[in-house]
């Protein structure tokens, strides 16, 4: 080692460069959580819908397909393999297991059932039925379950049906549910419309998330007492039925394009959400949550969440604070990479975190149609922001490390923005009121561990976006993430005030003024070269090709395949009438990939540039449509010969929303 030492210090110093130039490579999420893949053997479709982890250390999994498996030796220890021996069979896609008074609970979409092996062959000999939930039939009436609560009762959710949108065809739907361990069930909340996601604090608190959809803009994590009711209005179809803890009628909500936050003060049973998930920024369709209750031996996050995404295959990070009685909070990016969709997280015995997948019936990052992983902390310590709490004036930043004060005192080391979505009936929102907010002040402290910014103009009810790009460790380190998105519900006016004047910045004035004539033309709603909504002149109003494109259900165009001939004009009508929003672009043929990736990572300007990437593979596209919404637009097809793909590209969109237009000689 130490001639390795003096031959990279040589190497460095006769580039002319520091030693930490070689000595510190950047840090990655690797190095501090690792993923460990469970094998699956081939003919096992383990499409998991519940993760169960026994009091022997056996995982029990249950599967989209209908049976249960269980897993001995899921730490692999010794570095062999993990055996499955399937425990059940015959279910109707049971997504949610748990292990409770010594049996494995499966939740069918119609039925919670006690699964036990009453003979010791480690498989299941009696079915029993605990309680069953009434069911129309619908393919969308999917049910989760059961999360135990400290005192021993379980919840439920109940997903709605789908026709185009949310419905509540059958008795609850839409509801979360409490059962007790005599099978007692009461009605516990509603306004839910996918809430694959819950969990249970130690305290006994009940959260859920859920997708962005019909009625929801974004995906969020929303705090669940008894009455409340989460923002969708199809369940809202049985609360005049005995035992509802609410009265609301679908009558009582309106569809005014507000924010939920503006709403809800005239609906008093409104509960906004605790947390938004912004989507594309974080993830596109939120999914379990844990609590890591663990003393820091899963790291430095200890009482905070974790919740996974299935579209991005990824696990974000929460941070949770009581305001004014109610919770609120923000979200960081935390562990991404894993193998397919996550559905289900659940804590290991040694504290590492078991993660089932599947992506059948959705897309996702992960290239696998499904998945068993688990995720370990290395031991090693990460720069992140540890906490983000609310403050009279702004945010208190508190971090893993000790900060370098001379970045961390540099204003240019920060960006806040602050925005919102629209609360209508419409298939999730478009990114709207946003505001870059100023920063006046900022206050290192001694110890270097945080950091706080008295900010102008906080926003009620809105998701505030912290950036500290450059902010650094004492070792000059990046944050490993250096963003995260805070809901600020309440304002925090019991903490005290900063000292602005004694810790204001000047803002640094601009060397120069911008050129306006220089600046690239904006995309979005505004024709641009590659997006020509009349005909041009010269084609003396005729076009060779007219090509009509539609949408149809399930992330599809409704056309796959075109043929034009090099060269020709073509005039394109592209019908959106689909019940969300989506654009069309097309791109050179092998682009579609980066064009792709390139939208999802254009973060809060992706909205206002229709979520076209400014990248050469870009050749045509129309805007960002809204439902039920047409656009023309005129290009000249390529004179090259090839497949060139005509895509969606709003983020979570581009693997599925894909066809080919065919250019010939």
């Amino acid at each position: 080692m130490k001639k390795i030492f003096i031959l990279l210090t040589i190497l460095s110093f006769s580039a002319g460069l520091p030693f930490t130039t070689f000595a510190q490579k950047p840090a990655t999420e690797d190095d501090f959580y690792r993923i460990v893949t469970l094998p699956i053997p081939e003919d096992l479709k383990l499409e998991v819908g519940g993760l169960a982890v026994m009091p022997d250390g056996r995982l029990g999994v249950s599967t989209r397909r209908g049976d249960v498996w269980i897993v001995s030796n899921p730490y692999m220890k010794n570095g062999t393999a993990p055996t499955y021996k399937r425990f059940a069979s015959g279910l109707h896609e049971s997504l949610g297991l748990a292990y409770i008074k010594g049996n494995l609970w499966a939740t069918q979409r119609g039925e919670v059932t006690i699964l036990k092996d009453t003979n010791g062959d480690e498989v299941a000999d009696e079915y029993q039925a605990f309680y069953k939930f009434p069911l129309a039939g619908n393919y969308h009436e999917y049910t989760y379950g059961p999360v135990q609560l400290p005192d021993n009762d379980m919840i439920f959710t109940l997903n709605l049906g789908w026709e185009g949108k949310g419905v509540s065809l059958s008795k609850w739907r839409g509801w979360m549910l409490k059962i007790s361990p005599e099978g007692k069930m009461t009605p516990w909340a509603t306004g839910l419309r996918s809430p694959a996601g819950m969990g249970a604090l130690k305290n006994g608190d009940i959260f859920y998330t859920e997708n962005q959809g019909d009625w929801v803009g974004s995906g969020r994590m929303t705090h669940l007492e008894k009455g409340d009711f989460a923002g969708n209005p199809s369940g809202l179809r049985w609360t005049s039925e005995e035992g509802s803890p609410l009265t609301t009628k679908i009558s009582d909500i309106p569809d005014t394009h507000e924010p939920l936050y503006e709403v809800a003060k005239r609906v008093p049973s409104i509960k906004v959400p605790a947390v938004w998930f912004p989507h594309t920024l974080m993830g596109i369709s939120t999914a379990d949550i844990i609590e890591d209750t663990f003393g820091g031996k899963f790291g430095p996050f200890e009482g905070q969440l974790f919740v996974g995404d299935q579209g991005h295959s990824k696990i974000m990070r929460v941070f949770l604070e009581k305001i004014n009685g109610k919770y609120q909070g923000i979200c960081f990016p935390f562990r991404e990479g894993f193998q397919s969709g996550i559905l289900r997280m659940r804590w290991g015995l040694d504290a590492s975190m078991f993660v089932g997948m599947t992506s059948r019936g959705w897309s996702s990052t992960g290239k696998d149609e499904f998945g068993l992983q688990r995720l370990e902390w290395t031991g090693k310590t990460p720069f992140e922001m540890k906490t983000v709490k609310s403050m009279p004036d702004g945010f208190l930043i508190e971090f893993t490390q000790p900060v370098n004060k001379e970045t961390a005192n540099d204003l240019d080391s920060y960006k806040i923005n602050s925005f919102t979505y629209q609360y209508h009936h419409n298939y999730g929102s478009p990114i709207i009121n946003t505001k870059a907010l100023k920063i006046k002040a900022i206050q290192v402290a001694e110890d270097g561990m945080s950091v706080r910014l008295a900010i102008d103009s906080l926003r009620l009810g809105y998701i505030h976006e912290l950036r500290l790009e450059g902010v650094q460790n004492t070792e000059k380190r990046s944050l490993l993430h250096a963003f995260g998105y805070y809901t600020l519900n309440n304002i925090n006016s019991e903490a005290p005030k900063m000292d602005v004047v004694k810790y204001a910045v000047v803002e640094k004035k601009e060397e120069h003024a911008h050129d306006m004539s220089a600046m690239p033309t904006k995309v979005g709603n505004v024709v641009s070269a590659k997006r020509v909504n009349e005909m041009p002149a010269d084609w003396n109003g005729k076009s060779d090709q007219t090509l009509m494109i539609g949408t149809k259900p399930g992330l599809k165009f409704d056309v796959a395949k075109f043929q034009v001939k090099a060269g020709s004009k073509i005039r394109l009508v592209f019908n959106n009438n689909d019940d969300m929003l989506h654009n069309l672009v097309i791109v050179k043929p092998k682009a579609v990939d980066k064009v792709g990736q390139a939208a999802i990572g254009m973060g809060l300007d992706g909205a206002e540039k229709a979520y076209v990437p400014a990248l050469d593979e870009v050749l045509f596209h129309t805007g960002l449509m809204q439902p039920e919404s047409q656009e023309t637009i005129y290009f000249i097809a390529p004179s090259t010969p090839g497949d060139y793909t005509f895509v969606c590209t709003y983020p979570g969109h581009y693997t599925l929303m894909q066809g080919v237009i065919k250019v010939t000689k």
